[in-house]
């Protein structure tokens, strides 16, 4: 059955919001418009004196004029967007473009989502095909009528959602883990445009929630995690592990694919970017743009995992205090898996460009004067391989199941899960 109330609130939030930025946009072009002018007509000035007053007055009526009824427009058509439905079998967020769209939308935008237009602001929430699944016993029994007592729990990438996971049309890890050893694939979905170590608080709780209510008794958890997601598992497994959180001790692996341990490199470069162009007033829009990413965004120019690495201090400063240093869970094997463009991770390429968003040592954890503390012998290498390719590949797939692959009890014989 369609939620329909659900469905029209999501489909006037994102028109709403895709209005308000197009007006916004176009106020950003006209103040660049406005300075790229008044610098070209100071030039003129000093060649035909007070001449070019009158066509700079005549050039600045019409401007404004134009730029304010595009403006005035995109207002009406957001107020009117209040009204807006579509006949669409599910609201967009259960859909994988939906869904795609607010994953978006939450990378760039999702700290301010909550004030501006709440419906987008999704929380972190369990997924089963696109549908937020409540960790409640009666709800997770129905959903998972043969559930085991070993979980796998993925949480995704910056601006991707759980059918990131399904990329190219196929089976996901987990659904393959699924469908062939006992154990149960889980999907976190969860806003990436909130701080790392906020999102970690928020699935730390989750976790927490669904051991608690699950139909049979949890043993193990093992979580595997895609570039932010990576630090979100770690940020969560050292929150739990501090809190003395019982599900801590039930966590057996931590996987990371191509996570940005110690940063990634074109965060840095938008960082420093944004503060060269707000210095002049022809690309000072351009420059306060880019100052609108979120803090998400801005966590991974570092590998922000806990609340001191933020709280209180100027998220535009050009010099960034040291990150602390967040330890590995206790009682959990911890693996990566980096990637390089090139077909050698040693090609200068290679090293400059890592999988296309980060370099391998950050995703490997080691630097010549930082190490994370992950052992050589559990991580894997592949290329040539973008960024994305890490989310389903079959040279992965087989690392991960060898990786999630203990023995265990099961009707008195043992089996391989």
């Amino acid at each position: 059955m369609v939620d329909v109330a659900e469905r029209k609130r999501e489909v006037r939030a994102l028109s709403q919001l895709a209005f308000d930025e197009l007006g916004g946009a176009v106020g950003g072009i006209a103040k660049m418009h406005r300075a790229i002018s008044d610098r070209i007509f100071s030039v003129v000035g000093f060649g035909i004196g007070s001449a070019q007053a009158p066509i700079k007055a005549l050039h600045d009526a019409i401007s404004e004029g134009v730029y304010t009824a595009v403006s005035g427009t995109t207002s009406l058509a957001s107020e009117a967007s209040s009204i807006l439905d579509l006949p669409l079998a599910s609201p967009p967020s259960e859909t994988a473009w939906g869904a795609g769209i607010i994953a978006a939308i939450q990378g760039l935008r999702g700290d301010t989502l909550e004030a501006e237009q709440p419906a987008l602001a999704e929380a972190m929430t369990l997924r089963v095909d696109g549908k937020y699944i409540a960790a409640e016993p009666s709800v997770l029994a129905e959903t998972f009528p043969a559930p085991s007592a070993r979980l796998v729990v993925f949480l995704h990438g910056l601006m991707e959602s759980e059918y990131a996971w399904r990329l190219g049309g196929r089976p996901s890890y987990g659904e393959q883990l699924g469908s062939t050893y006992n154990c149960t694939p889980l999907h976190i979905r969860y806003n990436t445009g909130r701080h790392i170590s906020e999102n970690a608080r928020s699935f730390a709780a989750l976790l927490a929630e669904i051991v608690d209510t699950w139909p049979v008794e949890v043993e193990e958890i093992a979580i595997v995690g895609h570039s932010m997601g990576g630090l979100v598992a770690r940020s969560a497994c050292h929150i739990a592990q501090t809190d003395h959180a019982p599900w801590a001790g039930k966590v057996r692996q931590v996987v990371c694919l191509g996570s940005p341990h110690f940063g990634a490199p074109l965060e840095r470069l938008v960082h420093y970017a944004s503060a060269g162009l707000t210095m002049l007033p022809e690309t000072a829009p351009i420059g306060r743009f880019l100052r609108r990413r979120s803090n998400g965004i801005r966590d991974l120019r570092l590998g922000s995992l806990v609340d001191e690495d933020w709280s209180g201090r100027d998220k535009d400063a050009l010099r960034a205090a040291v990150c602390v240093e967040v330890p590995l869970l206790v009682g959990a094997t911890h693996y990566f898996v980096s990637a390089t463009v090139t077909r050698s991770p040693r090609h200068p390429m290679g090293k400059l460009l890592g999988d296309g968003l980060v370099l391998t040592s950050s995703a490997t954890g080691r630097t010549r004067s930082r190490r994370i503390g992950f052992e050589d012998s559990n991580g894997l290498h592949i290329s040539p391989a973008n960024h994305f390719t890490l989310l389903n590949n079959d040279v992965v797939y087989d690392k991960l199941r060898s990786w999630l692959n203990p023995i265990v009890i099961s009707n008195g014989e043992l089996e391989i899960c």
